[in-house]
């Protein structure tokens, strides 16, 4: 796959910005709606290779006890070992192990999830949304994907049965990403 020459300008090195990036998700809650949240805090880099994107890397750490559903009951449950464990598992991780172009703006980015003790492999698509030079002088690169796991399969296991059937929280969990990140002079 050939890349334009304008992608293969944007050849570096990347961080987060975590002032417009969102690290979010959504369960299903009670068999009937959704309940969304996101990560505060996080941390990520990233070494795009514009011209070769298989040769792209990036890593990201997300603080367990920056959870916020918006509900501060329901986030000091998510917080305890029924979930999360924040305490004893204080990062989520996630680290590239293959990229994969698929189309001129869409990319699967295969790596290893940890979540509490478990890693497991996830491909997340993402779709490259353009770059931009900042007020700043800061060139900007926007990225946006999503993934759907299953809890479970990270150990996390914690319901409970509703009366009329079913169970109080789905096991499908969908992580999505709203990228800016700053390439490093």
């Amino acid at each position: 796959m050939t890349t334009s020459p304008a992608l293969a300008e944007l050849t570096g090195d990347y961080v987060l910005d975590p002032a417009h990036t969102r690290i979010g998700f959504i369960a299903r809650h009670a068999m009937v709606t959704k309940v969304r949240g996101a990560f505060h805090q996080f941390e990520g880099t990233a070494h795009l290779d514009g011209a070769d994107p298989a040769r792209s890397t990036a890593q990201v750490s997300i603080k367990a006890d920056s959870i916020d559903t918006g509900v501060e009951q329901r986030d000091q449950h998510l917080r305890t070992n029924d979930f999360l464990d924040a305490p004893n598992f204080p990062e989520l991780t996630f680290r590239t192990t293959k990229v994969e172009p698929l189309s001129g703006t869409e990319y699967r980015v295969t790596g290893d999830l940890t979540i509490k003790d478990t890693t497991r492999p996830v491909a997340i698509d993402f779709e490259y949304t353009g770059n931009a030079v900042d007020p700043y002088g800061n060139l900007r690169v926007g990225l946006e994907g999503s993934v759907s796991i299953s809890r479970k399969d990270f150990g996390v296991t914690w319901n409970a049965a509703l009366e009329g059937g079913g169970v109080l929280v789905g096991d499908k969990v969908v992580l999505e990403f709203d990228i800016s990140a700053i390439k490093q002079a």
